[in-house]
Order: structure tokens, then C-alpha cells, then sequence
């Protein structure tokens, strides 16, 4: 039994949290997720309106009694975002736990806090984690560079990014980015975190509601399997590699190329659908951390805790004995 500060906060078994992702992030995953004894958080974004988030919950709410969350990524779109709908949905619900990413929540912190909503919020510095913190948020989950999706442009590793995040703010931290066993989590906790974030870990798994493939590659891949786009467009995200991110990536080596030039190829319904529904690996970009070097087999959420947690006893009983 590990007790933490994000333990004690949610209710929650143990110190581990599967975050929001964009096309995996529904209602039964989540469920498996929370029996299991750690945190899953729903995204919000994949529903057309705060009602079908609504439903979504509480579709979820008949699969488990325990806690999960509801991810809202703020970030801005051509096409407008019902961040409003969301909030309230949230709050209508009973929902207590949100995750944040993209800007600080500045304009939903205050709905939130009326309602009893803890927010945790997604960061890739220290910087950017302490205007959070000084804005109002309860949780900090800092990525650091080894992460899936958008690692911010600082390049900066876990191992150092962690404990610099620890030491610069006064609330719990989460771990992100590398984390996928428990010598992840032994390692997060050693450097001063309070919990761990695994997203590409929970995406192979069972109830995981994508492609067979997926999973299967996922396995197959190792650390250097992964591609870094947007760069020249300060906007970078580290995605699988195949052959569509690959050429978006020597694309943009010319500092001249606008986003115009990759808008077709980086289309996310590309990757949603033909890949992530599919399982067409080299029809779309889709997103996946180096921490597939340290998966080796598809077990359902359960097992994948258990399995976690063994090992870091096992690991905390080796250093005791040092």
C-alpha cells in the first residue's frame, strides 16, 4: 500500500493516473482504469457537447463506483471549442477532479473552485508550472521531454525536470512523460513527485477502444521509434513513427515551410480514424511516447496495476536493503 499526497487527495489506491488522449480517452477505459485502483480521466474534446459529455459520464459512472476525472484541453481551434458546456456538464455531474492542459485555466478556476473541483494542470517547465500554481491550481503533472503528444520546446528530460518542478512549487506533483512500470514509479517518487502520469502505457491494454495494431506496435516499437514534428512551427509534438510523420518531419527541416504545407498530412481525423479506428499504421499521425520501449504486452488494467506495483516493491525493497 502506497500512501501519497494524490492518493490522499482523490481517494484513489494508488499513486498512478492515466491522463486525457485524444481518441482513447472514453468512458469504458476509464472505468477499467478506476477498478483497477488508479485515476483515468475522460476527454472532453471528443464529444460534440457538454450533453454528450454528460452522458458520457455518466455511462461511466455505471461501470465503476470508484474516481476518475474529466480532461479539458484548452487550446484554440478554427472550428469554436464548447469549453463552457464542458465546465458546467462537469460540474452538473458531480465530477471533482479535472485535468487541464494547453493555457492555465484562468477563466474556469473559479466555477471550479465553487463547486469543490480540484484541477490539476499539464505543464513542460518549471516556469510555466509555478504562474499555474500562482494562478490557483491543486496539482501540477509536469511533461517532461519523453513524452507523447506536445512536450512544450524546452527539451528538457524528466529526471532533471521533475525535481526542479518539486522545488519550485508547494502543491503535489505528477510525473510525466518515461513513466510505464513501477521502477517509473519508484524512480517519480524518489525524485520528489506524488504520482505518476502513463498515458502510451494504458493505450496498450485491453479495454483500450482502439485498433489491434495499435497495441501490437506499440509493443513492437522501442525509444527510438518516435518522430518529433511541428518543431520549426514551435509547436512540437512527438509522434509514432511512419511514413507520414516522417515526411512531415523532413518537410519542415526548411524553416520556410508553413503549417499549409503539412495541414493534409497532420489532418487529425487521419490519425483517429485511419489509424487509431483502423489499425492502417502509416495512414495518419498518431501520438505515442519513448516509454514504449518499456511495454512488452497487452494486459487488461488490472493486471497492468498489479503488475506495476509488485515491481515497485520489489524495487523498494532492493534500495531498503542497500
Amino acid at each position: 500500500m502506497v500512501k501519497t499526497r494524490i492518493t490522499e487527495m482523490f481517494g484513489v489506491e494508488t499513486p498512478i493516473v492515466m491522463g486525457g488522449m485524444t481518441g482513447v480517452g472514453y468512458g469504458e477505459l476509464v472505468a477499467a482504469v478506476a477498478n483497477a485502483g488508479a485515476l483515468g480521466f475522460i476527454t472532453a474534446h471528443m464529444f460534440k457537447t457538454g450533453k454528450d459529455l454528460l452522458d458520457e459520464i455518466e455511462k461511466t459512472k455505471k461501470l465503476t463506483n470508484k474516481p476518475f476525472g474529466v480532461n479539458l484541453t484548452l487550446l484554440p481551434s478554427i472550428n469554436p471549442i464548447p469549453y463552457d458546456e464542458y465546465r458546467e456538464a462537469i460540474i452538473a455531474s458531480g465530477i471533482k477532479i479535472v485535468e487541464t492542459a494547453g493555457r492555465a485555466p484562468t477563466d474556469h478556476l473559479p466555477r471550479f473552485k465553487e463547486h469543490g473541483v480540484k484541477v490539476i494542470h499539464k505543464c513542460t517547465s518549471v516556469r510555466h508550472s509555478v504562474s499555474a500554481v500562482a494562478k490557483g491550481v491543486d496539482v501540477i503533472s509536469i511533461d517532461g521531454f519523453e513524452c507523447a503528444g506536445h512536450p512544450g520546446e524546452d527539451d528538457v528530460g524528466l529526471i532533471v525536470l521533475l525535481p526542479a518542478t518539486v522545488d519550485a512549487v508547494n502543491v503535489p506533483v505528477i510525473a510525466s512523460g518515461g513513466m510505464a512500470d513501477g521502477r517509473s514509479l519508484a524512480a517519480a517518487l524518489a525524485l520528489g513527485a506524488d504520482g505518476v502520469n502513463m498515458g502510451t502505457r494504458f493505450c496498450a491494454t485491453v479495454e483500450a477502444q482502439i485498433h489491434e495494431n495499435v497495441k501490437k506496435k506499440i509493443v513492437e516499437n522501442n525509444e527510438l521509434d518516435t518522430v518529433l514534428v511541428g518543431r520549426t512551427l514551435r509547436n512540437t509534438a512527438r509522434v509514432a513513427k511512419n511514413n507520414v510523420s516522417t515526411q512531415v518531419a523532413e518537410i519542415q527541416r526548411d524553416p520556410t515551410k508553413t503549417f499549409a504545407d503539412v495541414k493534409e498530412l497532420m489532418a487529425g481525423v487521419r490519425g483517429r480514424e485511419n489509424v487509431l479506428r483502423d489499425g492502417h499504421m502509416d495512414d495518419g499521425i498518431w501520438t505515442t511516447g519513448q516509454s514504449q520501449a518499456l511495454i512488452h504486452d497487452i494486459p487488461t488494467c488490472d493486471q497492468l496495476v498489479k503488475n506495476i506495483m509488485k515491481q515497485f516493491e520489489e524495487v523498494r525493497s532492493r534500495v531498503a536493503k542497500m
